[in-house]
């Protein structure tokens, strides 16, 4: 890699993680290609980026970020992934680790603060920004539902009324 492309690949990388919600640091020795390409469509399908890095040129992407403190967790050959959903890479990475034995998460970031696999594996249990979007508009919506439905009560049962009472007028004459 050339001196040049080497500073486009840690500023685009500074850049990419100042924007992140949260970063999770592995091991990724012994996947196959297919295995790698796997993980990172499951990790685009949630909205998340996972990139096998040089740990020199990471360790110096990191040092103006708010993740300087996982700096130490870039030994070996390391990959991360990150996301603006601080959920996205922790599900997909603990998924992952779960089927394949030569994945190992070996630590994170989450807002700034280094966090332990403890954290990430609940990370990966709280549901993901767009879920609670969904709760939210439902949560919002119900009352609206309550009100209209509450509204068409009383006209139902005018027009229930009307009607029986027509029909006992009917049968009367």
């Amino acid at each position: 890699m050339k001196r040049s492309e080497k500073k486009d690949f840690v500023k685009k990388l500074k850049d990419e993680l100042a924007s992140a919600s949260s970063i999770i640091v592995s091991h990724y020795e012994g996947l196959s290609v297919l295995e790698t390409d796997k993980l990172r469509k499951e990790m685009r399908d949630n909205g998340a980026k996972f990139q096998v890095t040089k740990n020199r040129l990471t360790k110096i992407a990191l040092a103006d970020t708010p993740y300087k403190s996982i700096a130490d967790l870039f030994a070996g050959p390391t990959a991360i992934a990150y996301s603006g959903d601080p959920t996205a890479p922790a599900k997909v990475s603990v998924n992952f680790e779960k089927q394949y034995e030569n994945f190992k998460i070996i630590g994170g970031a989450y807002d700034g603060e280094k966090i332990e696999i403890s954290k990430i594996n609940f990370l990966a249990t709280l549901p993901s920004l767009d879920q609670i979007r969904g709760k939210l508009i439902g949560l919002l919506n119900a009352p609206a539902q309550k009100i209209a439905s509450i509204t068409q009560v009383p006209g139902g049962q005018l027009a229930r009324l009307m009607s029986a009472r027509s029909e006992q007028l009917e049968k009367s004459n």
